[in-house]
């Protein structure tokens, strides 16, 4: 019963990386890798530590890595805050001047979960906001900023440890002298795998597209992230 249900599991993912991933001509495979340290403070209050690694052009250059700290504040049992700060060292490979810039980007969150039979559903509410460092607004430098909304799904499956979770995200872009509205979307399918003691492992596959645009670009993205949580006794 467990093969068939990773056997189905498996063609689901192919299907979906078939039928989205593959079709648009400015299409760029990526990869993102993560480990990320948290602190449980108490049942309501935590903290985070993460470091990724992103990678473009089909897995052959760098295209960001990053440092970011995090906090999350739970209000109810299904109702929680957040806010977090990036430091991000960007690899801008186009154009006459080429190198790693630097950015930093902080970003506020609301988000509410609760369960239907076998279903998680959680839905989040993220604005966020990017500035290139050493740059001022004279320059031509303003703040790249987004309101996000995502919704998630999982599906408990009974006796089987690697449950699946799909995601959905819409960004809306707002900047100084840039063209504003939906620019973005995000689909992503994974799961995790429980370590018990030695932290958890979230395998994923990320397709997101441009919207608005002629010639739109598109990215396929494998991600690998490893968590640790500490708890305070």
């Amino acid at each position: 019963m467990k093969k068939i249900k990773l056997q189905a599991y498996l063609i689901i993912l192919s299907i979906t990386i078939s039928s989205i991933g593959y079709t648009q001509n400015n299409n760029d495979f990526g990869s993102w890798s993560t480990l990320a340290l948290e602190y449980k403070f108490n049942k309501k209050l935590s903290f985070g530590l993460e470091e990724q690694l992103r990678l473009k052009e089909n897995i052959s250059q760098i295209d960001e890595y990053f440092t970011e700290i995090s906090t999350e504040y739970d209000l109810t049992k299904n109702f929680s805050i957040g806010a977090a700060a990036r430091f991000i060292k960007e690899n801008d490979n186009e154009g006459k001047i080429q190198g790693y810039e630097n950015h930093f980007r902080f970003q506020l969150d609301a988000a509410y979960k609760h369960k239907i039979d076998q279903f998680s559903l959680k839905y989040r509410l993220r604005y966020q906001n990017k500035n290139e460092l050493g740059i001022s607004t004279s320059e031509g430098d303003y703040a790249n900023q987004h309101i996000r909304l995502k919704t998630s799904i999982g599906y408990n499956i009974k006796n089987w440890k690697l449950d699946p979770e799909f995601s959905a995200e819409l960004f809306n872009h707002f900047e100084k002298n840039e063209e504003n509205g939906f620019d973005k979307y995000r689909l992503s399918i994974g799961t995790d795998y429980d370590l018990k003691k030695y932290g958890k492992i979230n395998l994923y596959y990320q397709f997101e597209k441009e919207l608005n645009s002629t010639n739109p670009n598109s990215l396929n993205v494998i991600g690998l992230k490893y968590k640790y949580t500490f708890k305070n006794n």
